[in-house]
């Protein structure tokens, strides 16, 4: 039976033990288990505990978002960012290969080409959570077949969503609607910032 369960954490990088993410204070995250929407080495200790238990959790690369991968990154004319005020360092959002949102990062860029790297930003990390359980229930049958919490849609992407690569070709994200052609575009719907789930 699939379960809801709410969550407080903070996040670590378990080998510098940089705070990557916390969302003490806020909001829980709620998520609907079994539906692949955080990382699988975090979901799969959350679903053994009970309501108001903590723990610290491990998360070695291949149960989070993978191990880093060269091949990842890609070199593409600059003209394909034309309107784009070009950071290093910044995240631009396009479409994959699936008509998926994916997430790059500039790596460099010069008058004539841009380096971006499709892994994620926390490719290749063990991370460490600390995670309290701050309520759980079985999931109605709306949210089993939506996997949507009471209504709210649940926003991966950040450090609990789930992982995975795309090599596509990227697009604008304009108002929900991807805009292929190979020109990468900034996000202008959703607030992305940080690691947390939104």
């Amino acid at each position: 039976m699939s379960k809801v369960i709410g969550i407080e954490y903070t996040l670590k990088d378990a080998k510098t033990g940089e705070q990557l993410d916390s969302n003490v204070g806020q909001a829980p995250l709620e998520f609907v288990s079994g539906k692949g929407q955080i990382i699988p080495g975090l979901e799969s200790k959350l679903v053994e505990m009970s309501a108001n238990e903590e723990a610290d959790v491990l998360v070695q690369p291949v149960d989070a978002y993978g191990e880093y991968n060269e091949e990842a990154v890609q070199t593409l004319p600059k003209e394909q960012f034309a309107g784009i005020e070009l950071v290093e360092g910044m995240s631009l959002y396009g479409t994959g290969e699936h008509g998926e949102t994916v997430q790059v990062v500039v790596k460099s860029f010069n008058d004539a080409e841009v380096t971006i790297d499709y892994n994620h930003p926390m490719a290749g990390r063990t991370l460490m959570f600390t995670v309290s359980i701050l309520s759980l229930r079985d999931a109605t049958e709306e949210e089993i077949q939506t996997g949507v919490v009471g209504g709210m849609a649940a926003m991966g992407g950040g450090c609990c969503g789930g992982g995975g690569h795309s090599h596509g070709g990227c697009g604008t994200e304009d108002h929900g609607h991807s805009h292929g052609g190979g020109s990468c575009g900034t996000e202008k719907t959703q607030s992305h910032g940080g690691c947390g789930c939104h």
